[in-house]
């Protein structure tokens, strides 16, 4: 048996409409309203790391890798893992750094890189 880690190059969270049929906790979601400056919680299942030196994007997920383009560039603030009835999990901050127009078709990553 080896150690599970996961490197995620990106935020990945549900969006707030599964949270109110109360399948997952509040911090496994995006909040209803995103914000410039805002300060966020998140939770995701298992031990992930994430880089803490820069931008990375803010997507929404269903499940299965099944992801959305950037809906925001953040910054992680911070991430701990520990274990929650035996599983392992990763929580953390992020600040938002800009919020995107999904309609707009500006493209804001490159790879790993923010395109302003």
């Amino acid at each position: 048996m080896g150690i599970q880690v996961e490197f995620n190059p990106d935020l990945a969270l549900r969006n707030i409409s599964e949270y109110r049929r109360g399948s997952r906790k509040l911090e496994e979601y995006i909040p209803e309203k995103l914000e410039k400056g805002q300060v966020c919680d998140f939770l995701k299942k298992g031990q992930r790391n994430y880089w803490l030196e820069g931008e990375i994007p803010l997507l929404e997920t269903k499940g299965n890798q099944n992801l959305s383009r950037p809906i925001a560039s953040i910054i992680i603030l911070e991430s701990t893992h520990f274990l929650l009835d035996g599983t392992p999990y990763t929580k953390g901050r992020y600040k938002v750094v800009d919020v995107f127009d999904r309609s707009d078709g500006i493209i804001h990553f490159d790879g790993f890189s923010r395109i302003k």
